[in-house]
């Protein structure tokens, strides 16, 4: 963890504390730091991202059963597939800051863990984990819909955006577009890459990610709510 970065202030960002601060210990414990201190294998976060992931799942189904009453289950699977995916745990994580939180081998530490969306993601399924042990379920759905399930709008947004963006540029728009690659750097096993959607020439999205395929999400996104708020105005 680092400075200021302390368990007390993670209880005070989840709105939760716990009885048993180890259990929130063990969910920011990554697999390289306890090899790298020694630490029974077993105290690191991979367990109690187990049953998060178990929790979350039967949280998430039971909010899309009961918000959507006419949706068919092939269609509440897809929706729920998006919302759990690692790449949207990733961005409710950052609403937390939960990398900076995290407990890093050195190596893990030097390859950029801490903005991974492979490590963030697990850790907020962790997280779930250790307050449904902590405190039962209700905390832990409390938790979810505060941090996963809130805004889900603009959070579908985000989850399906380059689906989204095609179905709205060429179904509705009836044009073509690109996205091009405009810089990338950072050493070899921690660059960051940088998209633009063009759209008739014009620029209406941008982002950034530690993947090409994150920064296109990124961009897709900031695309559809530019062509949103266009569409609104």
């Amino acid at each position: 963890m680092r400075n200021g970065y302390t368990l007390q202030e993670l209880e005070s960002r989840i709105g939760y504390t716990f009885k048993d601060i180890a259990l929130l210990k063990q969910a920011m414990t990554h697999s390289s730091y306890a090899n790298e201190q020694k630490i029974n294998k077993f105290q690191n976060y991979e367990r109690l991202e187990f049953l998060g992931d178990a929790v979350l799942e039967l949280i998430s189904s039971e909010f899309l059963f009961n918000e959507y009453p006419s949706v068919p289950e092939g269609q509440l699977t897809k929706m729920r597939a998006s919302m759990v995916c690692e790449p949207s745990l990733a961005f409710c994580a950052k609403d937390l800051e939960l990398g900076e939180f995290l407990l890093l081998g050195k190596g893990e530490e030097s390859t950029g863990g801490r903005n991974r969306d492979s490590i963030t993601s697990d850790a907020m399924e962790a997280v779930i984990g250790a307050i449904f042990l902590d405190g039962g379920m209700e905390y832990a759905k409390e938790f979810i819909y505060r941090f996963i399930l809130s805004d889900l709008e603009d959070k579908q947004l985000f989850y399906d955006s380059k689906t989204n963006l095609q179905e709205y540029i060429q179904g509705k728009l009836k044009k073509d577009f690109q996205y091009n690659l405009t810089d990338e750097y950072g050493p070899e096993h921690n660059k960051t890459f940088c998209v633009e959607v063009i759209i008739d020439g014009e620029i209406v999205g941008a982002g950034s990610g530690r993947t090409k395929k994150a920064a296109e999400q990124q961009a897709a996104y900031e695309a559809l709510l530019k062509l949103r708020n266009k569409k609104k105005s």
